[in-house]
């Protein structure tokens, strides 16, 4: 399996081109608009295309790179279900796969940083049938975990989505087996955590043991800790969250 990942430290992004050369099969997982020319040439490098686009949740911090590298390839754009964007792509419900050749990809759902957001569980099955990485988005950071307010509204509040984060990531993520490589879509210096490590990867059993926020022992406890010392929201947040949803070039500018 062909990993990278790509990193844009003005806004402490990590996206990921992955997949299949075997046949020919590479995806991007939480593209960055900032970064589409380097994961075109990375794939051009590697003589395979890019079919399939991921995004773990719509992102309240940057502008996606997902519509234009779809108009740009023909790529399949997968969200999870119920993220309410208004542009063409294939819903993803809970444990949902994707193939791209020898390379598995399993959404998994793990609400919390936001209503509708799945981490992907990546299986490369030319070197066995356990699962290898999961691509965290913002529930599952290294040394921290998502924050639960930039996409709370209604009748559910920032505690209320808390409350589902803390079991995203000890129903869902902690179930991984130990050695199942974690690559976060933030590191330190981004606002959508509190204080993520500035290394960018970790794994499931790393983190049981040394993630603060996966060591308060009750929810209530955990409650409270991710709704402390919140850094401020991103900057021109309703107008990205809008142009995520929309797809729309027009609002790549924010």
């Amino acid at each position: 399996m062909f990993l990278r990942q790509l990193l844009y430290d003005e806004t402490a992004c990590a996206s990921y081109l992955f997949g299949c050369k075997t046949h020919g099969a590479l995806a991007v997982a939480d593209p960055h608009i900032a970064l589409v020319d380097r994961y075109l040439d990375a794939a051009r490098a590697q003589g395979a295309p890019i079919v399939a686009v991921f995004e773990t949740h719509v992102h309240a911090d940057h502008v996606s790179g997902l519509p234009e590298l779809v108009a740009r390839t023909g790529a399949t754009a997968y969200l999870p279900a119920g993220a309410g964007v208004a542009f063409e792509h294939h819903p993803l419900a809970d444990g949902d796969v994707v193939r791209l050749g020898n390379t598995e990809v399993r959404a998994l759902a793990t609400p919390g940083h936001a209503p509708a957001h799945h981490a992907y569980v990546v299986t490369d099955h030319s070197r066995g049938e356990e699962p290898w990485l999961a691509l965290t988005g913002d529930t599952l950071l290294v040394g921290d975990v998502g924050r639960p307010d930039l996409h709370a509204h209604g009748a559910t509040g920032t505690a209320d989505m808390a409350r589902d984060l803390r079991r995203s990531l000890t129903e869902r993520l902690l179930a991984l087996p130990d050695h199942v490589l974690v690559y976060p879509g933030h590191y330190a210096g981004s606002v959508c955590g509190r204080g993520p490590s500035s290394h960018p990867a970790s794994s499931i059993g790393f983190e049981r043991r040394h993630n603060r926020a996966l060591r308060l022992e009750s929810e209530d406890a955990f409650v409270r800790a991710v709704v402390a010392d919140l850094p401020p929201a991103p900057e021109r947040q309703a107008a990205i969250v809008a142009a995520n949803l929309a797809g729309s070039a027009l609002a790549r500018a924010a």
